[in-house]
């Protein structure tokens, strides 16, 4: 099957640091190449990939603020788009804008649909929902306003995380610096709980950070390490006793949780969005409403066994079941 992927070009991908669209895009190129497709994949010309790669952008617009982010977006979407009839299916990971050329194509388009920045982008959603096929990343980010072909969770390498049974005493925060992920409810909970916490992450709010956080990290019991790369993530992600995931929005997926439990790492995480679908309460981690209860949920750590962390992530989120997925569909499309 000739297989077109369209990845964001804000980051590199596989991004070299944050980018979760770029790096679930670059996990679905290159598991369809190693299952024999025929894939090129459309993102930045500094991208990696086993198949071919398409690029009119040659630097992600994230990384070079010089660049006017609409123009790349325009150049690059349009560019997959007036290619489509090269291929026998295309998958979109690149939000809504695509879904506005597919009634001028004859080719199929799968889209996934990595969450909903705001309820006013759904009626775009809604005007092609009669010529696309939406795929979900869980089922709880599902609008009532749209069909679904199907939900594929994300799926990671599991080569990516080594799977580490003794680990560190710290508490680990891993994700963008925004107040809907949470980061000073994860310094409230480690304070409360006399534990290190180590923060890191891409700076998305930077008055969030400077007013709220900054002024609590001390290098000593609360740590900011920056925006971690691959090989610090999984040292870190790894070593952690657990990770905090104190969101205050409904949660589409959260690749952490999962990355986290792939290292044996259990998570502690607020019961919002899709965490009661990644995480198993009491075995790979434990759900909680509040500070308090997740600084109680710290006390039974020991309870978690990291092997069982690893057995379940590999068994949900490994790209191997998301590439299953997403065959699945795709031949419920074009045979």
């Amino acid at each position: 099957m000739k297989i077109a992927v369209l990845s964001p070009a804000c980051w590199r991908t596989p991004p070299r640091k944050y980018g979760p669209w770029e790096q679930v895009a670059s996990n679905i190129a290159e598991g369809m190449v190693a299952r024999g497709h025929e894939v090129t994949l459309f993102a930045t010309a500094d991208s990696v990939t086993k198949g071919e790669l398409e690029a009119v952008c040659e630097q992600p617009y994230g990384e070079h603020p010089e660049l006017d982010a609409k123009v790349c977006e325009c150049l690059h979407i349009s560019h997959f788009m007036e290619m489509a009839e090269k291929f026998d299916i295309l998958h979109n990971n690149y939000d809504f804008l695509p879904l506005t050329y597919t009634r001028l194509i004859n080719t199929p388009m799968v889209t996934t649909i990595h969450g909903f920045s705001s309820p006013k982008i759904i009626p775009v959603y809604k005007k092609y929902n009669a010529n696309n096929f939406y795929v979900s990343i869980s089922n709880s980010d599902r609008s009532p306003e749209l069909d679904y072909v199907a939900t594929v969770y994300n799926g990671i390498n599991p080569a990516d995380f080594s799977f580490e049974p003794e680990p560190d005493d710290y508490l680990l925060f891993f994700g963008r610096i925004h107040p809907e992920k949470g980061t000073l409810e994860a310094i409230e909970i480690a304070k409360k709980a006399g534990r290190k916490l180590i923060i890191s992450g891409l700076i998305q709010d930077e008055g969030y950070f400077n007013q709220k956080i900054k002024p609590l990290v001390n290098d000593k019991s609360i740590i900011y390490v920056g925006n971690s790369g691959p090989v610090q993530r999984n040292k870190l992600l790894g070593k952690a006793a657990a990770l905090l995931h104190p969101v205050s929005f409904e949660e589409p997926f959260g690749l952490s949780v999962a990355e986290a439990m792939m290292c044996g790492t259990p998570v502690i995480a607020f019961n919002r969005g899709s965490m009661p679908e990644l995480i198993r309460d009491g075995k790979t981690g434990f759900l909680v409403n509040t500070v308090d209860e997740a600084v109680a949920a710290l006390e039974k750590l020991e309870t978690i066994q990291r092997n069982e962390c690893r057995a379940w992530s590999l068994s949900r989120f490994s790209i191997e079941k998301m590439i299953d997925g997403y065959e699945t569909v795709y031949s419920k499309i074009v045979g």
